[in-house]
């Protein structure tokens, strides 16, 4: 089972094939998890910070934090705001087995601002990693099923490691979220080599605080990967 669930294949119950009957937000049927209609509705682009994603006015390029303080992200892109929605549909997707959701995050995640560019430009996807107690819990891991929707040939699920566990981001406070995770990844010692040079898209499916991206994009560089954007379906405002 555990090496099923590390390599992506979804145990016995849990279906990509499955699709639903009624939109999940205005209930119109038949639609797809989310309709046409809800998608223009609900996700309409923003302009938003190149290094974290967050809100800007228009014109704007980056937020003050990311002028004082430069995050290892050479690149951040987010589809929508976390908030409804999307934040009970990515709950669904990601606490309560709903992986079928997938190929709508996906689709959003396509149609956002620069986010075709950086894929196309992307050498490798890399997933955040879940923890092995995380994973066993879960049954799979979000972030490598969304990237595998994504861009299937260039994703690996064997780079970037999680060596440590540690609680869940969101039953931390921002201090804890900041520190907690300092030591949680690393590369793939006989691996190593293969980022020399890369550019590396980090995909995962909530950005809060940005320390589980950042952490990991300072790991990533460490190891030689050239240029590292993160990849988020939703950004906390």
């Amino acid at each position: 089972m555990f090496a099923k669930l590390i390599s992506g294949v979804l145990p016995q119950g849990l279906k990509l094939s499955a699709l639903p009957s009624q939109c999940r937000v205005c209930h119109s049927w038949p639609a797809q998890p989310v309709c046409e209609a809800c998608v223009g509705q609900f996700a309409q682009p923003h302009p938003r910070c190149i290094s974290c994603a967050l809100p800007l006015p228009a014109g704007m390029r980056h937020c003050g934090a990311c002028l004082k303080n430069p995050p290892p992200l050479d690149r951040c892109l987010a589809a929508v705001a976390y908030a409804y929605p999307w934040q009970t549909l990515i709950q669904d997707y990601k606490f309560h087995a709903e992986p079928g959701l997938v190929r709508s995050f996906a689709t959003l995640l396509r149609a956002a601002p620069w986010v075709e560019p950086a894929l196309d430009e992307a050498d490798l996807l890399l997933p955040m990693p879940l923890s092995a107690v995380r994973l066993k819990e879960r049954g799979y891991n979000q972030a490598l099923l969304l990237a595998r929707q994504l861009e299937p040939k260039k994703t690996r699920a064997d780079v970037l490691l999680r060596i440590q566990d540690t609680p869940a981001q969101h039953t931390l406070k921002r201090a804890e979220r900041l520190t907690a995770l300092n030591h949680a990844f690393a590369v793939e010692p006989l691996l190593a080599s293969v980022l020399k040079g890369l550019r590396v898209v980090l995909v995962d499916d909530v950005m809060t605080t940005g320390a589980s991206l950042y952490t990991a994009a300072r790991v990533l560089k460490t190891a030689g990967a050239s240029h590292v954007t993160g990849l988020v379906i939703a950004r906390t405002e």
